[in-house]
């Protein structure tokens, strides 16, 4: 089989895929020097960035969702929020009606520290998307949330246990 044309569907998917992928990386990337920024793990930013962002979404996280969002267990999470308190980048709340609920917050000086890190991407994200009509944003939000429901369903389905069916062979290293 040849080579696909330049102008067909087939590879204007895979240069989506890969803008997507390049993304990704970037966005990995700024939340890597956010934690440099900081003197943080970068797990320990991601993290922060998650409270961040879901406070900002009016939906504050608590402790299992965060777990979920940057994929640790329990345990780790809770001492990686041990050190994020202990640093004082965040609080721990009692919010809920049911007060067994807690609900993580973003201390008063981080949100200066992070808004000061995070504007100008911010800013040039906002600039780039003003160049789109509200019905093109709308396709592009559709296509995201498509793909993103679709990532999702093979983590929790596909994915959830799969394992090599073969394992390599020490000498094939």
């Amino acid at each position: 089989m040849g080579k696909p044309e330049s102008g067909s569907v087939e590879v204007q998917r895979d240069r989506l895929m890969d803008g997507l992928r390049a993304f990704g990386a970037n966005y990995t990337e700024f939340t890597q020097r956010f934690a440099t920024w900081l003197g943080l793990h970068s797990t320990d930013a991601a993290a922060l960035a998650e409270i961040l962002y879901a406070e900002d979404k009016g939906s504050p996280l608590s402790p299992a969702r965060l777990g979920e969002r940057i994929s640790l267990s329990s345990g780790a999470t809770t001492i990686l929020l041990n050190r994020l308190a202990q640093a004082g980048h965040i609080v721990r709340t009692r919010e809920h009606t049911d007060r067994r609920i807690v609900t993580l917050r973003s201390s008063p000086g981080i949100r200066p520290r992070a808004e000061e890190f995070f504007g100008p991407y911010a800013e040039r994200m906002a600039t780039e998307m003003s160049q789109y009509t509200p019905e093109q944003l709308q396709q592009f939000e559709d296509f995201i949330n498509h793909l993103r429901s679709t990532m999702d369903s093979l983590l929790t389905n596909e994915y959830q246990q799969r394992r090599p069916t073969t394992r390599p062979s020490p000498d094939n290293t």
